[in-house]
């Protein structure tokens, strides 16, 4: 059964234009286990649902100041675009935690994001934006194969639905913030960046501990 169950999320993984580059893949029997605390997983959703708005808005106010009016019309009308998925996102995700007698919590923390953001070069001008971008595709990247992982499991058929199409959602969030990436550096030193912070990330999401969140650790 996990073999089948790897095999399904394999094919899931890659739709759509491009695999997902992750250096580490999250087994099936994750699902199983934060679908445990469905009510707890989904408050954590809907935190990360409102961080990822925060971060587009504030990434709206770094675009590079380089005369460049194309890259400058597309990323506000992008980062503008991602925050506004975000809020729709959080609001269906706080509707379904409410409707299920769930409460959506002052506090969250989560200790994965904080890691990687971590890496980014702080005041180091360009390499910093880029960091940024990258960091935060990463966070789309990572979230887009772990609803994959919980759309192809059947325990929750509603939960299963929702999933299936956010995992769409930040697939194409993240690709947007490696392309911004690549346009602010240069193409080759961005892609050797990404390359190093995809194995950094594998590194970080290993030492997760196990819980119901989404960017936990695997018992």
């Amino acid at each position: 059964m996990t073999q089948q169950c790897d095999t399904i999320v394999a094919v899931s993984r890659t739709r759509g234009n491009a695999a997902l580059p992750l250096r580490t893949r999250t087994p099936c029997s994750w699902a199983g286990q934060v679908l445990r605390h469905p009510l707890a997983l989904l408050n954590d959703h809907a935190h990360l649902e409102k961080k990822a708005a925060a971060n587009a808005l504030e990434l709206l106010g770094r675009r590079p100041e380089n005369g460049d009016k194309a890259l400058d019309d597309r990323w506000v009308s992008v980062m503008t675009s991602v925050a506004r998925d975000e809020i729709e996102h959080l609001g269906t995700v706080v509707r379904l935690l409410t409707r299920r007698g769930g409460q959506l919590s002052n506090v969250h923390r989560n200790p994965y994001a904080a890691a990687l953001r971590r890496l980014v070069r702080l005041g180091a001008g360009p390499q910093e934006l880029v960091d940024r971008l990258l960091v935060s595709a990463l966070i789309e990247l990572r979230s887009c194969e772990r609803f994959a992982v919980l759309a192809d499991h059947d325990g929750d058929r509603e939960l299963s639905k929702l999933y299936r199409g956010l995992s769409v959602s930040e697939q194409g969030h993240y690709l947007a913030f490696v392309n911004f990436a690549r346009g602010v550096g240069q193409e080759k030193q961005v892609m050797q960046r990404w390359g190093q912070m995809l194995e950094a990330e594998a590194q970080i999401m290993s030492a997760q501990s196990a819980g119901p969140r989404m960017h936990s650790g695997v018992l």
